[in-house]
């Protein structure tokens, strides 16, 4: 005779299939535990124990204050370090400058809590910055920074320092994460790089964290004939 499912199996199943069949897709945001319990008409409780049990097999992320997500799936990690900009384009043997484009104090909306682990309408600021090598555009900078963590940023101009170097001066970052993938180029990116939309480009998302409150989110877009990422890495043993 089969035993009836539990109401935490049932509901862990049901979660389960969505995630793998695609239906719900890397990085979607799962519903909150209080959406899930009224959904359900269970106890937070067992919620939780099906969220964490998700967890714990890998199919979702938890991000503190920021709610659960659809995890993306790794073939290979490896661990990069964070260079300066500036220190990339010496490396070429080429001047380096850079321009501020966008400055902006707000509030953080729903789309920024899947970027950066803050609540809805916490303080950020909002930059964008043009690197140059020579003449010609390097590397295209979306950033937010968390107010909370860098209240000083707030009245930082960035006239003279970049964002990426003026944060590493003034907050010691103790974790980072990155994400890399090929991405086309938009309409602001091909005007910029002097490519056809949708064209190749470079995307490196970074994430990181001091003493686990998070700092930034910074998206770097470089045009993906011109650039390559190279990390030195291990194999892990056992």
């Amino acid at each position: 005779m089969t035993r009836p499912q539990s109401l935490h199996q049932s509901i862990l199943g049901e979660i389960e299939d969505k995630i793998l069949s695609g239906a719900w897709p890397p990085g979607h945001r799962i519903p909150s535990e209080h959406e899930l319990t009224a959904h359900y008409g269970v106890s937070r409780m067992t919620v939780n124990k099906v969220l964490t049990q998700l967890a714990a097999g890998g199919l979702i992320e938890r991000r503190r204050r920021a709610g659960s997500f659809v995890s993306r799936p790794l073939t290979q990690s490896a661990v990069l370090d964070i260079r300066d900009i500036r220190t990339e384009v010496a490396a070429l043997g080429l001047p380096y400058r850079y321009e501020v484009t966008v400055r902006r104090r707000r509030r953080a909306a729903g789309a920024d809590r899947a970027l950066i682990d803050l609540q809805a309408g916490a303080p950020v600021l909002e930059l964008g910055c043009v690197h140059f090598a020579g003449a010609r555009p390097f590397c295209r900078e979306e950033r937010l920074i968390s107010l909370d963590a860098v209240p000083e940023a707030a009245e930082e101009r960035f006239d003279e320092v970049a964002p990426g170097a003026w944060l590493v001066g003034r907050v010691p970052w103790t974790s980072a994460e990155h994400r890399i993938r090929a991405v086309g180029a938009d309409r602001d990116a091909a005007a910029l790089f002097s490519m056809a939309e949708g064209a190749a480009c470079l995307a490196v998302e970074r994430r990181t964290w001091s003493a686990e409150r998070p700092v930034t989110f910074v998206r770097l877009t470089y045009p993906g004939d011109a650039h390559e990422l190279v990390a030195r890495f291990a194999p892990t043993q056992g």
